[in-house]
């Protein structure tokens, strides 16, 4: 067996040049996927500092779970300002704006034709403060966790943050309070000495008008809007999206969807269960909400009949 001893390779112990070569093998290695990885990540956003840029959000499905103006109905029909018949109303199409997780018009316009009747005579300060306790009974817990942390982002980085809604700005500014936002932009209603009118001022905030107001709120901010972001989940808000240099689609609409990523637009959705699940939204308790909804819509307009 000795003789065969030279097939066997004979081990000999690293020298000086070879560990370097080593050495220096692994360093190249490392510093390769760091670059990699490097050239593959986002830029930092919102960026740090840059007081020329500021955050606008859509209310209604984007920064809460269903309609703004609907949840304000429920808590004015607790405190009898209408009657069941009007409830049913409200509650019928909000399950169904929970359930499409799309605006329909002719909803919106009845819910605020009702919405400018029933506080028509009513001081502005009185509804405001109703806004306060019905924020706490029925849209503190709807708003979605993943919305409200991008939120937090811009303030942290020091940016401001507005809601632009078509919901009145009475119910917009309490919520943005109530969320450390900077303010809201909202559908104004017609006020004489403190008394509402039953009247807008204007047109509702909604589409291209948001688009407006955005434009003038970052003119009068001296904002640049290129470095600005957006966030909404209707088609209806594109004219607001196209404005910004960074819009995000937020639980989006098919139609805002599919535009969305015709342009490359970043999408976030906090509705489904793994998409919660990222955000530490409980999937159950978000299908029980729906379900409950609906039920409640179902057994209301029965009783109507």
């Amino acid at each position: 067996m000795a003789a065969l001893g030279w097939l066997t390779p004979r081990r000999r112990s690293a020298t000086a040049r070879s560990v370097l070569a080593g050495e220096a093998s692994a360093e190249a290695a490392r510093k390769s996927t760091q670059e990699a990885s490097a050239s593959t990540e986002e830029p930092q956003f919102p960026v740090h500092g840059d007081d020329r840029a500021a955050a606008f959000f859509d209310l209604d499905n984007t920064v809460m779970q269903g309609a703004a103006l609907f949840h304000f109905g429920r808590g004015l029909y607790k405190r009898k300002f209408f009657e069941t018949r009007d409830l049913a109303r409200f509650a019928w199409q909000q399950a169904w704006f929970r359930l499409a997780g799309v605006e329909d018009p002719e909803h919106m316009q009845e819910a605020r034709d009702s919405a400018l009747s029933i506080v028509q005579g009513h001081r502005v300060a009185e509804l405001q403060s109703i806004g306060e306790e019905i924020y706490d009974e029925y849209m503190a817990e709807r708003i979605w966790p993943g919305t409200r942390a991008l939120a937090e982002a811009h303030l942290d980085a020091g940016q401001k943050v507005w809601l632009v809604t078509a919901a009145p700005v009475e119910i917009a500014q309490v919520i943005a309070r109530r969320l450390g936002l900077t303010g809201a932009l909202g559908t104004v209603a017609e006020s004489v000495d403190g008394v509402y009118t039953g009247k807008l001022v204007g047109e509702p905030l909604h589409g291209p008008a948001k688009a407006e107001a955005v434009r003038a709120l970052a003119a009068a901010e001296g904002l640049d809007l290129t470095r600005c972001a957006a966030y909404s989940d209707s088609h209806n808000d594109i004219p607001m999206l196209s404005l910004v240099g960074h819009p995000y689609a937020i639980n989006p609409d098919s139609k805002l969807r599919r535009h969305a990523r015709e342009l490359d637009w970043r999408l976030r959705d906090y509705r489904t269960g793994r998409k919660a699940a990222k955000v530490g939204i409980p999937a159950a308790a978000g299908v029980g909400a729906v379900a409950g909804g609906t039920a409640a819509a179902i057994a209301l307009h029965r009783r109507r009949r």
